[in-house]
């Protein structure tokens, strides 16, 4: 690794080659957000299993893990992360979309994952102090917000009818509340009291997260 503030690496290879000592060297936290894990799971298994491992002992490194529900499509999936969980790993599910997907190592280094072009995806690793301490800040707001796992777990499936995915699809598709209740055939009133009805049994605090939410239940359908 250059002394460079901020490098971008090509593919799991070179991650692992120029960057798979720093993650060897965490020694306080080792915080992850990301959508689930198979986004770092080959470039960090590779480096794991290269002897690139931090130590974990007790007492010493945190291992914080920040997913979002699309970690959890299955039950074997489910099953994974509670492993992952026995294994140490302090792991929550984060409901709003986490498009930056990132490793903070210690509070000093900060890399991010870049969507993949052309087969390859890109990791862009960040010593600058003041960007760090950003990212990890934005990250942490995320964590404190959500459940850990197992709470998420616990929590009953919502059942969404068709009057409801209706009104998903109005949020969705950004129809203003007018239009929307006038498309579906109610009053303005009884619209505005079916979204925030919605947004409740979904435990969405927006309703953008609502949509996300709701997409995320769609899709383990």
């Amino acid at each position: 690794m250059t002394d460079d503030q901020i490098v971008t690496l090509r593919g799991e290879r070179e991650l692992i080659d120029r960057a798979g000592h720093l993650f060897a060297g965490a020694r306080r936290e080792f915080l992850v957000a990301a959508a689930d894990p198979m986004t770092w799971s080959a470039g960090v298994r590779t480096a794991f299993s290269a002897g690139l491992r931090p130590t974990t002992e007790p007492g010493g490194l945190r291992m914080r893990k920040l997913y979002t529900p699309h970690a959890l499509p299955d039950a074997r999936a489910e099953r994974r992360l509670a492993k992952m969980a026995a294994g140490g790993a302090h792991i929550r599910i984060c409901a709003a979309p986490l498009t930056q997907e990132t490793i903070v190592l210690d509070r000093r280094i900060a890399i991010l994952a870049g969507t993949p072009a052309d087969g390859t995806r890109t990791y862009t690793v960040i010593r600058t102090p003041d960007i760090v301490a950003g990212v990890r800040s934005l990250i942490r707001a995320a964590w404190a917000a959500s459940p850990d796992l197992a709470d998420h777990l616990r929590r009953p499936p919502v059942e969404l009818g068709a009057e409801a995915r209706q009104i998903l699809r109005m949020l969705g598709a950004g129809h203003t509340d007018d239009s929307a209740a006038r498309r579906l055939g109610m009053s303005l009133r009884t619209y505005r009291r079916r979204v925030a009805e919605l947004m409740e049994a979904l435990g969405a605090t927006s309703r953008f997260q609502a949509g996300v939410l709701a997409g995320e239940l769609e899709a383990r359908r």
